[in-house]
């Protein structure tokens, strides 16, 4: 009996281990994902960090039954479906560089351009078409360079 409580107890232990060193790796990255997501800055991002450590605890929750999954690509679908299905409140960005574009918007670029997710996946995972993804990706890169470009012809 002593046994198999020392096997379990040695069993969460390294499994509490492997789970801390993923997130040491991973939880910046996330974290600053979740940021462009929720359009908050730096410096306070408190729907960001909500975000990240919900999907951290869905992903130490199935810790068990990853076997050749990707621990960091089941942790960044979950964060994007979290803010997908929670975007209505992060509508109006708060200052960060993406807050000029919709959830919808922000969402294709940052699995897209930032995490490099294919389009076919991002379309899976949002419920929509490839050229859709394509469309909206194409659409608010095109708003982020006339932004920047009215900024900084504004500042010269």
């Amino acid at each position: 009996m002593r046994e198999q409580q020392r096997g379990r107890s040695a069993e969460h232990a390294h499994r509490t281990r492997e789970f801390d060193a993923f997130v040491a790796g991973a939880a910046g990255r996330l974290l600053h994902a979740a940021t462009l997501l929720t359009a908050e800055t730096r410096a306070r991002n408190p729907y960001a960090q909500a975000l990240l450590t919900a999907a951290l605890a869905h992903t130490y929750a199935v810790w068990d039954r990853l076997r050749d999954e990707d621990p960091y690509d089941l942790a960044r679908r979950d964060l994007a479906a979290r803010f997908a299905r929670t975007a209505w409140r992060h509508r109006g960005g708060q200052g960060g560089v993406l807050a000029v574009l919709s959830p919808q918007e922000r969402l294709v670029v940052v699995l897209r351009l930032y995490e490099g997710v294919a389009e076919e996946q991002v379309a899976a995972l949002l419920g929509l078409s490839e050229p859709r993804v394509r469309a909206i990706c194409a659409r608010s890169v095109a708003t982020l360079r006339s932004t920047a470009r009215r900024d900084t012809g504004a500042a010269a």
